[in-house]
């Protein structure tokens, strides 16, 4: 039986933060961005339609703006996060109320976990991970090695 080994990842100082919420969460989320606009701001920030926008009106910064997650963002977020281009993940979602495209949203959180990028749904979380010293410093992140899962027979 062959080992797996991990895979180191490095994260810069400046990480690669995706920032998402839905409707009912935009408010939160814009919230939480403007009292940490000094740290935000020091990194390179993403995030999906709308809330791309009001990201960037709120904090006067640049932010990458995708698809509305609706349309294809959350996926192209997920995209990026797949390719080891996306370091970290703040999705405010709202637990009370079923969306449209939920099984983009499972998949993109998913995808965080599968690729061992630290994720925040909530502003708690949010203030933990944003407050972090290694927020500031490069981070080895290990990955797991899915050689074997890629190597698995399949019967047809």
């Amino acid at each position: 039986m062959s080992e797996n080994k991990n895979i180191i990842r490095k994260l810069d100082a400046r990480k690669r933060i995706a920032l998402v919420a839905h409707d009912n969460k935009k408010d939160d989320l814009i919230d939480w961005a403007i009292y940490n606009k000094t740290v935000l701001s020091k990194h390179q920030l993403f995030a999906t339609g709308t809330t791309g926008r009001l990201l960037e009106e709120s904090l006067d910064v640049h932010v990458t703006k995708f698809l509305s997650g609706p349309l294809g963002g959350d996926q192209q977020i997920g995209s990026l996060i797949a390719e080891g281009k996306m370091d970290m993940l703040f999705f405010f979602w709202d637990p009370m109320e079923a969306q449209p495209h939920d099984p983009d949203i499972k998949a993109l959180i998913r995808l965080g976990v599968v690729w061992n990028i630290p994720i925040a749904c909530d502003r708690a979380t949010a203030d933990f991970l944003l407050t972090s010293p290694l927020m500031h410093n490069e981070y080895e992140a290990i990955i797991p090695d899915y050689a074997n899962y890629l190597k698995r027979n399949i019967k047809l």
